[in-house]
């Protein structure tokens, strides 16, 4: 079947153009409606009514775009959902879910067929390829997730470079000199996912600062992958009293790992986290740990659609500050 999107690229127009010329709701040069109808005759387009008549007004939905692939841990993300969900309601809005599999063409199927009022997008990537689509589309959007460059985009995360620089500013206070970072899978690194990088940027500018011994290493969210890491970070680093853990599902089984191993935590080895406070609190060990406010975020996130629908203006970025909480798993460096 023939699609608004072909007929855009016959004509060398966007996609909103054709819907322009199509609906009439924005002036079009003689020039751009000529090309336009010749693409229509040449390819056989026939608009749909529903959806013309649609993209007259509302439809009080929103688009939210999930990262269901490998490396993401989904009870996460489903906190973002929810959170998404239960606020748009609030505002008589329904919520359609998108995998980020779908990419660009998702976005357009949606935008053009005015499925949707607004998007909001997570797992954003550093060079996410999504941006100069979603900088031309007439559907306002916000990221969860900051791209290298967020010029003319709505933006608001946690602060993952800070949170990565106040776990180890925390353990550098304790006294501990050498520090090491178990974080993400390979593949969220290989992506360039934001937030990912970022952690790494704060953990090892604040390393530096303090001039410890730092590492980096990421991992499989794997019990058996925990195993291998604690191995390879005592053989590598044996002095290594300190560690930054941002990968949920590996939090106890890394601490059950080091006390295999015959360090105690926190006596021989204090553990940090960048995790959600309720999965901190149901440890064995406690953990002293960053917050990740995922429900906060998402609340926020359809808050900031709802004022770019109304037409109020709304700063690009919004940081939240990390807040640390401390709890038995850190304990000051023995001499």
């Amino acid at each position: 079947m023939v699609k608004i999107t072909d007929v855009a690229r016959q004509a060398g127009v966007s996609p909103s153009t054709v819907s322009y010329a199509l609906s009439g709701k924005r002036p079009i040069s003689d020039d751009t409606k000529r090309r336009v109808e010749e693409a229509i005759r040449e390819l056989g387009y026939r608009p749909h009514a529903g959806a013309r008549a649609l993209a007259s007004s509302k439809s009080n939905v929103l688009a939210l775009v999930v990262p269901l692939r490998a490396g993401i841990h989904i009870p996460v993300v489903m906190q973002f959902a929810v959170s998404v969900v239960t606020t748009a309601r609030r505002y008589d809005h329904d919520v359609l879910l998108l995998t980020q599999e779908e990419g660009e063409e998702g976005l357009r199927r949606v935008a053009d067929t005015a499925l949707v009022d607004a998007l909001i997008l997570m797992d954003v990537q550093l060079q996410d390829p999504r941006l100069p689509l979603l900088r031309v589309l007439e559907r306002p959007s916000v990221m969860i997730g900051f791209p290298a460059s967020s010029e003319g985009l709505t933006c608001i995360d946690l602060d993952f470079k800070a949170a990565g620089e106040v776990c180890v500013e925390h353990l550098a206070g304790l006294g501990h000199r050498a520090v090491a970072l178990v974080g993400s899978p390979p593949e969220v690194y290989v992506r360039q996912t934001a937030f990912a990088q970022r952690v790494v940027q704060g953990f090892t500018a604040a390393a530096d600062r303090h001039g410890l011994a730092s590492s980096v290493h990421p991992c499989e969210a794997a019990s058996g992958a925990a195993r291998k890491v604690a191995e390879r970070l005592l053989r590598e680093q044996p002095a290594l009293t300190g560690v930054v853990v941002h990968n949920e599902p590996l939090l106890e089984p890394l601490i059950d790992a080091f006390e295999q191993l015959g360090l105690r935590v926190p006596g021989d080895l204090s553990v940090t986290a960048i995790c959600p406070d309720e999965l901190a609190e149901s440890v064995r060990v406690p953990v002293t740990s960053v917050a990740l406010p995922s429900a906060d975020i998402g609340t926020r996130a359809v808050e900031l659609l709802m004022r770019k629908l109304d037409g109020t203006e709304v700063p690009e970025a919004t940081l939240l500050a990390p807040r640390l909480t401390e709890r038995a798993s850190t304990a000051p460096r023995n001499a």
